[in-house]
């Protein structure tokens, strides 16, 4: 599992974008930035809809007003239901990442495989990183919300 002094793995994945979707790599995405990465089981799903994803879109001023460049959330979703859930949710300030075959995922270590009920997913967490390299890295207990919360982040920035 990836751990905090490492670089995050540079892989491809979709960026819902209001122009479309684009494929990036997460090194171009997270170079020169310090950036805020949240991850979560799957859009649409109680926990990530009512508390995560909301957390940080009325928190995004003030992760912006401590310097933070980006503030992005990923899931293993399609960039379709990315796009429409972050429409959903009023988060057209977030970053909405879609790691649909979950390279990044894997390659990070932070697989929640769910088996049946839909397939390999994220496991919830979130990351302070600089320049793509890992500073914070706060990832949950199963079935918990606790440290990846946005306010948790916010003082991660203290």
């Amino acid at each position: 599992m990836i751990k905090v002094g490492d670089k995050i793995p540079d892989v491809k994945v979709t960026v819902a974008a209001a122009d479309g979707h684009k494929t990036v790599s997460t090194g171009e995405l997270f170079a020169g930035k310090k950036a805020i990465l949240f991850a979560l089981p799957g859009a649409f799903t109680p926990t990530c809809s009512a508390a995560h994803l909301p957390g940080y879109v009325v928190a995004f001023d003030d992760f912006k007003s401590k310097g933070v460049d980006l503030v992005a959330c990923l899931s293993v979703n399609d960039a379709f239901v990315m796009d429409a859930w972050g429409k959903s949710q009023n988060a057209e300030y977030i970053t909405m990442i879609a790691d649909g075959g979950a390279a990044f995922t894997k390659a990070a270590g932070l697989v929640l495989p769910t088996g049946e009920f839909g397939g390999d997913r994220s496991q919830r967490y979130a990351m302070l990183l600089d320049n793509g390299v890992v500073k914070v890295l706060n990832v949950e207990e199963g079935g918990k919300f606790e440290v990846s919360n946005a306010e948790t982040m916010l003082k991660a920035l203290d």
